[in-house]
């Protein structure tokens, strides 16, 4: 099967800048108490049902991961680049990291407690996104926990609005379409939020915790 152009875009512009990227996000979890929350919640969920895998799709350097390990999560990352991986495997020599794309998860149906995409969709250009939720569904157990981070574009749009992402062609994502697409995809969403920019910041931040309800389908 060929390729889709938005991956290969994605991952090349990801390898070309990975060094670079990881400098800039390093330490930004520090600053930002509202993205710790949203992660200790989403981490308390998983662990009160079980306390299932986890994957962090779209890792990166493999901050988050790192930290969902820390809240007690036995979590693995996954990411497109493969220059990201190799810098989250020297970084966290005792975590688990390997390729792979979210349009298809190498991993087997309902084998997860929660899936982290934080801030990993924004590439996916917007007539994919059902696919990608649809594998989201497909690997979370019945009773799992999704948890998305976007950057937001106003909420009367219809359509995702395209922006000027440093890296790769990037989208901002209004919080009710997301929303809508994941009712779509069997889940049911149990907290919305949508974090106004302050500072120096460009974009508003939509955030959506997402359940897969007990007794759904494979997806």
């Amino acid at each position: 099967m060929t390729e889709p152009d938005f991956l290969r875009a994605t991952r090349d512009s990801y390898d070309a800048m990975a060094v670079s990227y990881t400098e800039f996000v390093s330490g930004a979890l520090d600053r930002m108490p509202l993205d710790r929350a949203m992660l200790a919640v989403f981490a308390e969920l998983v662990l009160a049902g079980g306390g299932g895998p986890v994957a962090d799709l779209g890792c990166g350097p493999g901050r988050l991961t790192a930290h969902l390990h820390g809240l007690g999560l036995t979590v693995s990352g996954i990411d497109l680049s493969p220059e990201m991986v190799a810098i989250a495997r020297r970084a966290y020599p005792h975590l688990r990291f390997d390729e792979g794309s979210m349009t298809g998860l190498d991993l087997p149906d309902g084998s997860l407690g929660g899936v982290l995409a934080w801030y990993s969709t924004i590439h996916t250009p917007p007539e994919r996104l059902p696919e990608v939720f649809g594998e989201f569904h497909r690997v979370l157990a019945p009773g799992g926990h999704l948890l998305l981070g976007f950057l937001s574009g106003d909420g009367s749009l219809r359509a995702a609005e395209p922006y000027d992402h440093k890296v790769a062609p990037a989208y901002r994502w209004p919080v009710d379409l997301v929303a809508d697409l994941l009712g779509r995809a069997g889940f049911e969403t149990t907290v919305r939020l949508l974090h106004e920019p302050e500072g120096g910041e460009r974009h508003a931040q939509g955030c959506l915790l997402a359940r897969r309800p007990v007794g759904g389908g494979t997806g």
